[in-house]
Protein backbone atom coordinates (compact mmCIF):
# COMPACT_ATOMS: atom_id res chain seq x y z
CA UNK A 1 0.00 0.00 0.00
CA UNK A 2 1.45 2.83 -0.88
CA UNK A 3 0.04 7.04 -0.47
CA UNK A 4 1.15 9.90 -1.95
CA UNK A 5 1.52 13.29 -0.70
CA UNK A 6 0.87 16.38 -2.64
CA UNK A 7 1.96 19.40 -0.48
CA UNK A 8 -0.04 19.30 2.73
CA UNK A 9 -0.86 22.05 4.32
CA UNK A 10 -1.46 21.39 7.58
CA UNK A 11 1.75 20.03 9.32
CA UNK A 12 4.76 18.92 7.43
CA UNK A 13 5.09 16.57 4.88
CA UNK A 14 7.79 14.28 7.16
CA UNK A 15 4.99 14.93 9.61
CA UNK A 16 2.14 13.13 7.98
CA UNK A 17 4.53 10.13 6.87
CA UNK A 18 6.12 9.67 10.10
CA UNK A 19 2.50 9.39 11.59
CA UNK A 20 0.29 7.72 8.58
CA UNK A 21 2.99 4.71 8.55
CA UNK A 22 2.62 4.56 12.34
CA UNK A 23 -0.83 4.44 11.65
CA UNK A 24 -1.67 1.74 8.89
CA UNK A 25 0.75 -1.15 8.77
CA UNK A 26 2.44 -1.68 5.48
CA UNK A 27 1.96 1.39 4.42
CA UNK A 28 4.50 3.58 2.40
CA UNK A 29 4.13 7.35 1.99
CA UNK A 30 5.86 9.13 -0.45
CA UNK A 31 6.31 12.58 -0.63
CA UNK A 32 5.80 14.63 -3.91
CA UNK A 33 7.30 14.86 -6.40
CA UNK A 34 8.81 11.29 -5.08
CA UNK A 35 5.91 9.51 -6.75
CA UNK A 36 8.22 6.51 -7.63
CA UNK A 37 6.34 3.89 -9.96
CA UNK A 38 2.94 5.81 -10.39
CA UNK A 39 1.45 2.08 -10.24
CA UNK A 40 2.28 1.66 -6.57
CA UNK A 41 0.26 4.84 -5.87
CA UNK A 42 -3.32 3.85 -4.26
CA UNK A 43 -4.20 6.65 -2.24
CA UNK A 44 -3.21 10.38 -2.64
CA UNK A 45 -3.30 13.23 0.39
CA UNK A 46 -4.61 16.52 -1.73
CA UNK A 47 -2.99 19.70 -0.30
CA UNK A 48 -1.73 22.36 -2.22
CA UNK A 49 -0.93 21.12 -5.94
CA UNK A 50 -1.06 21.58 -9.72
CA UNK A 51 -3.02 18.70 -10.48
CA UNK A 52 -1.95 18.49 -14.04
CA UNK A 53 1.74 17.66 -12.94
CA UNK A 54 0.16 14.48 -11.74
CA UNK A 55 1.06 11.13 -13.90
CA UNK A 56 -1.47 8.59 -14.43
CA UNK A 57 -2.10 6.67 -11.15
CA UNK A 58 -3.56 3.49 -13.03
CA UNK A 59 -4.35 1.80 -9.03
CA UNK A 60 -5.68 5.08 -7.41
CA UNK A 61 -8.20 3.61 -4.98
CA UNK A 62 -8.86 6.93 -2.61
CA UNK A 63 -8.43 10.78 -2.77
CA UNK A 64 -8.26 12.48 0.59
CA UNK A 65 -8.92 16.03 0.52
CA UNK A 66 -7.03 18.46 3.35
CA UNK A 67 -9.69 21.37 2.34
CA UNK A 68 -13.27 21.76 3.79
CA UNK A 69 -14.21 23.16 0.77
CA UNK A 70 -14.11 20.87 -2.43
CA UNK A 71 -15.49 23.27 -5.01
CA UNK A 72 -11.50 24.14 -6.61
CA UNK A 73 -10.76 20.14 -6.90
CA UNK A 74 -14.37 19.79 -8.54
CA UNK A 75 -14.00 22.40 -11.20
CA UNK A 76 -10.40 20.94 -11.90
CA UNK A 77 -10.29 19.06 -15.07
CA UNK A 78 -7.62 16.94 -13.74
CA UNK A 79 -8.72 15.49 -11.00
CA UNK A 80 -8.94 11.87 -11.01
CA UNK A 81 -11.89 9.97 -11.37
CA UNK A 82 -10.88 7.84 -7.88
CA UNK A 83 -13.57 8.58 -4.40
CA UNK A 84 -12.79 11.82 -2.93
CA UNK A 85 -13.34 12.04 0.48
CA UNK A 86 -12.87 15.26 3.09
CA UNK A 87 -10.43 14.64 6.61
CA UNK A 88 -12.51 16.71 8.38
CA UNK A 89 -12.94 15.14 12.63
CA UNK A 90 -16.30 13.48 12.97
CA UNK A 91 -16.96 15.83 16.37
CA UNK A 92 -16.19 18.93 14.29
CA UNK A 93 -13.30 21.33 14.31
CA UNK A 94 -12.49 22.44 18.13
CA UNK A 95 -10.76 25.44 16.49
CA UNK A 96 -13.65 26.58 14.40
CA UNK A 97 -16.39 26.17 17.07
CA UNK A 98 -14.03 28.48 19.44
CA UNK A 99 -13.76 30.81 16.65
CA UNK A 100 -17.16 30.66 15.55
CA UNK A 101 -18.40 31.37 19.03
CA UNK A 102 -16.59 34.19 19.72
CA UNK A 103 -17.65 36.00 16.96
CA UNK A 104 -21.33 35.25 17.69
CA UNK A 105 -20.59 36.72 21.44
CA UNK A 106 -18.89 39.29 19.74
CA UNK A 107 -21.99 40.83 18.00
CA UNK A 108 -24.35 39.75 20.91
CA UNK A 109 -22.83 41.84 22.94
CA UNK A 110 -22.72 44.79 20.40
CA UNK A 111 -18.56 44.57 20.74
CA UNK A 112 -18.02 46.28 16.96
CA UNK A 113 -20.58 49.00 17.98
CA UNK A 114 -18.58 50.15 21.44
CA UNK A 115 -15.14 49.79 19.65
CA UNK A 116 -16.90 52.59 17.22
CA UNK A 117 -17.89 54.15 20.54
CA UNK A 118 -14.31 54.43 21.93
CA UNK A 119 -12.44 55.48 18.77
CA UNK A 120 -14.86 58.71 18.80
CA UNK A 121 -14.13 58.76 23.11
CA UNK A 122 -17.99 58.34 23.51
CA UNK A 123 -19.39 56.85 26.92
CA UNK A 124 -22.17 55.01 26.13
CA UNK A 125 -24.33 51.95 26.46
CA UNK A 126 -26.32 49.77 24.31
CA UNK A 127 -29.52 48.07 24.97
CA UNK A 128 -28.73 44.33 25.05
CA UNK A 129 -30.85 41.42 25.30
CA UNK A 130 -30.20 37.59 26.83
CA UNK A 131 -28.94 34.79 25.16
CA UNK A 132 -32.57 33.25 25.41
CA UNK A 133 -33.63 36.39 23.25
CA UNK A 134 -31.41 36.21 20.44
CA UNK A 135 -31.50 33.94 17.70
CA UNK A 136 -28.74 32.63 16.09
CA UNK A 137 -29.24 31.09 12.62
CA UNK A 138 -26.59 28.63 10.58
CA UNK A 139 -26.30 28.49 7.47
CA UNK A 140 -25.65 25.09 6.52
CA UNK A 141 -25.88 22.30 9.47
CA UNK A 142 -23.40 19.82 8.65
CA UNK A 143 -20.44 18.58 10.55
CA UNK A 144 -18.78 21.53 11.41
CA UNK A 145 -21.86 23.45 12.26
CA UNK A 146 -22.96 20.80 14.69
CA UNK A 147 -20.90 21.61 17.56
CA UNK A 148 -20.95 25.33 17.30
CA UNK A 149 -25.15 25.17 17.42
CA UNK A 150 -24.79 22.79 20.44
CA UNK A 151 -22.50 24.92 22.46
CA UNK A 152 -24.59 28.09 21.23
CA UNK A 153 -27.69 26.24 22.43
CA UNK A 154 -26.35 25.33 25.77
CA UNK A 155 -25.41 28.74 26.65
CA UNK A 156 -29.12 29.57 26.02
CA UNK A 157 -28.94 31.05 22.77
CA UNK A 158 -32.02 30.05 20.80
CA UNK A 159 -30.27 28.59 17.78
CA UNK A 160 -31.66 27.45 14.28
CA UNK A 161 -30.50 26.27 10.68
CA UNK A 162 -31.29 25.94 7.26
CA UNK A 163 -29.89 23.21 5.11
CA UNK A 164 -30.28 21.90 1.39
CA UNK A 165 -32.59 18.86 2.84
CA UNK A 166 -34.29 17.80 6.33
CA UNK A 167 -33.20 17.28 9.24
CA UNK A 168 -35.63 15.47 11.02
CA UNK A 169 -33.76 14.45 14.12
CA UNK A 170 -32.10 17.36 14.39
CA UNK A 171 -31.81 18.88 18.25
CA UNK A 172 -32.50 22.57 16.73
CA UNK A 173 -34.90 23.58 14.50
CA UNK A 174 -33.33 23.32 10.80
CA UNK A 175 -35.54 25.08 8.05
CA UNK A 176 -35.03 23.42 4.49
CA UNK A 177 -34.97 24.29 0.59
CA UNK A 178 -35.50 26.97 -1.29
CA UNK A 179 -39.21 27.73 0.63
CA UNK A 180 -37.63 27.67 4.16
CA UNK A 181 -35.43 30.03 3.10
CA UNK A 182 -37.16 33.27 3.98
CA UNK A 183 -38.44 32.06 7.32
CA UNK A 184 -35.22 31.49 8.27
CA UNK A 185 -33.64 34.84 7.22
CA UNK A 186 -36.68 36.58 9.06
CA UNK A 187 -35.59 34.97 12.41
CA UNK A 188 -31.65 35.08 12.55
CA UNK A 189 -30.60 37.84 14.40
CA UNK A 190 -26.57 36.66 14.08
CA UNK A 191 -26.24 34.63 10.73
CA UNK A 192 -23.33 32.28 10.31
CA UNK A 193 -22.62 30.92 7.30
CA UNK A 194 -21.29 27.90 6.89
CA UNK A 195 -22.66 26.37 3.21
CA UNK A 196 -20.33 24.83 0.84
CA UNK A 197 -19.93 26.75 -2.30
CA UNK A 198 -21.64 25.58 -5.22
CA UNK A 199 -23.61 27.13 -8.08
CA UNK A 200 -27.07 27.15 -6.13
CA UNK A 201 -24.77 28.99 -2.92
CA UNK A 202 -22.89 31.80 -4.60
CA UNK A 203 -23.93 34.90 -4.20
CA UNK A 204 -26.58 33.57 -1.83
CA UNK A 205 -26.11 36.32 0.30
CA UNK A 206 -26.83 39.27 -1.35
CA UNK A 207 -29.28 42.44 -1.27
CA UNK A 208 -32.87 40.03 -1.34
CA UNK A 209 -31.15 37.92 1.72
CA UNK A 210 -30.54 40.88 3.85
CA UNK A 211 -33.02 42.77 3.15
CA UNK A 212 -35.47 39.76 4.70
CA UNK A 213 -33.32 39.33 7.99
CA UNK A 214 -33.90 41.31 11.47
CA UNK A 215 -33.38 45.24 11.47
CA UNK A 216 -30.19 45.12 13.12
CA UNK A 217 -28.87 41.37 12.57
CA UNK A 218 -25.23 40.64 11.73
CA UNK A 219 -23.39 38.46 9.75
CA UNK A 220 -20.50 35.99 10.68
CA UNK A 221 -18.90 34.36 6.88
CA UNK A 222 -17.25 31.20 7.71
CA UNK A 223 -17.83 29.92 4.04
CA UNK A 224 -16.35 31.32 1.02
CA UNK A 225 -15.77 35.01 0.11
CA UNK A 226 -18.20 34.16 -3.12
CA UNK A 227 -21.04 33.52 -0.70
CA UNK A 228 -21.63 37.26 0.07
CA UNK A 229 -22.16 40.22 -2.50
CA UNK A 230 -19.77 42.52 -1.28
CA UNK A 231 -21.84 46.05 -2.66
CA UNK A 232 -24.95 44.43 -1.52
CA UNK A 233 -23.44 43.85 2.37
CA UNK A 234 -22.05 47.51 2.52
CA UNK A 235 -25.33 49.29 1.34
CA UNK A 236 -27.27 47.22 3.57
CA UNK A 237 -25.13 48.18 6.65
CA UNK A 238 -25.27 51.47 5.13
CA UNK A 239 -28.96 51.62 5.32
CA UNK A 240 -29.03 50.74 9.05
CA UNK A 241 -31.08 47.62 8.24
CA UNK A 242 -28.21 45.19 9.34
CA UNK A 243 -25.53 46.19 12.05
CA UNK A 244 -22.26 44.29 11.55
CA UNK A 245 -20.86 41.76 9.53
CA UNK A 246 -17.59 39.41 10.26
CA UNK A 247 -15.69 38.39 7.23
CA UNK A 248 -13.58 35.38 7.24
CA UNK A 249 -13.24 34.76 4.12
CA UNK A 250 -13.41 37.04 0.96
CA UNK A 251 -13.65 37.16 -2.66
CA UNK A 252 -10.42 37.64 -4.13
CA UNK A 253 -8.27 36.51 -1.40
CA UNK A 254 -6.20 38.30 -0.49
CA UNK A 255 -8.37 40.60 -0.42
CA UNK A 256 -7.47 43.68 -2.49
CA UNK A 257 -6.07 47.03 -0.44
CA UNK A 258 -8.34 48.99 -2.23
CA UNK A 259 -11.68 47.06 -1.14
CA UNK A 260 -14.00 49.42 0.64
CA UNK A 261 -14.38 46.42 3.13
CA UNK A 262 -10.80 47.35 4.83
CA UNK A 263 -12.24 50.76 6.02
CA UNK A 264 -15.91 49.99 6.70
CA UNK A 265 -16.97 50.80 10.40
CA UNK A 266 -18.91 48.26 10.66
CA UNK A 267 -16.82 45.76 8.94
CA UNK A 268 -14.53 43.22 10.25
CA UNK A 269 -11.59 41.59 8.22
CA UNK A 270 -9.96 38.48 9.24
CA UNK A 271 -7.20 36.74 6.99
CA UNK A 272 -8.94 32.95 6.59
CA UNK A 273 -7.88 32.02 9.80
CA UNK A 274 -10.87 30.73 11.52
CA UNK A 275 -9.45 26.99 11.20
CA UNK A 276 -6.50 25.68 12.77
CA UNK A 277 -6.64 21.73 12.70
CA UNK A 278 -3.28 19.75 12.72
CA UNK A 279 -2.72 16.42 11.89
CA UNK A 280 -3.70 14.48 14.87
CA UNK A 281 -7.32 16.21 14.02
CA UNK A 282 -7.69 14.61 10.82
CA UNK A 283 -5.70 11.17 11.50
CA UNK A 284 -7.98 9.30 12.63
CA UNK A 285 -10.12 9.67 9.86
CA UNK A 286 -7.76 9.36 6.97
CA UNK A 287 -6.56 6.17 8.54
CA UNK A 288 -10.45 5.19 8.94
CA UNK A 289 -11.21 5.64 5.45
CA UNK A 290 -8.23 3.58 4.10
CA UNK A 291 -9.48 0.33 5.94
CA UNK A 292 -12.73 0.87 4.81
CA UNK A 293 -11.84 1.31 0.71
CA UNK A 294 -9.81 -1.86 1.25
CA UNK A 295 -12.66 -3.72 3.22
CA UNK A 296 -15.13 -2.73 0.44
CA UNK A 297 -17.29 -0.47 3.40
CA UNK A 298 -19.27 2.34 3.12
CA UNK A 299 -16.92 5.56 3.25
CA UNK A 300 -17.04 8.58 5.69
CA UNK A 301 -17.19 12.29 4.37
CA UNK A 302 -17.48 10.97 0.93
CA UNK A 303 -17.80 13.61 -1.88
CA UNK A 304 -20.96 14.00 -3.57
CA UNK A 305 -19.56 15.50 -7.18
CA UNK A 306 -23.24 16.41 -8.41
CA UNK A 307 -24.04 18.13 -5.55
CA UNK A 308 -20.53 20.15 -5.58
CA UNK A 309 -19.70 19.04 -1.78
Amino acid sequence: MTMLLLNPFRGTNEGWQAALQEAVDGLEVRIWPDVGNPDDIEYIMIGRIDLAELPELPNLKLMVSLYAGVEGLLANPNLPEAPLVKAEPMTGDSSLTEYAVTHVLRHHRNLPAYAALQARHEWKGLPHKRAAERCVGFLGYGLLSKPMADLLGYMNFNVIAWARTPKPDAPINVFHGPDGFDDFLAAAEIAVNMLPLTTETEGILGAAAFAKMPEGAAVINLGRGAHVIDADLIQALDSGHLAAATLDVTSPEPLPPESPLWDHPQVTIMPHVARRPNISDSLPLIVENIHRVNDGDPLQQLVDRAAGY
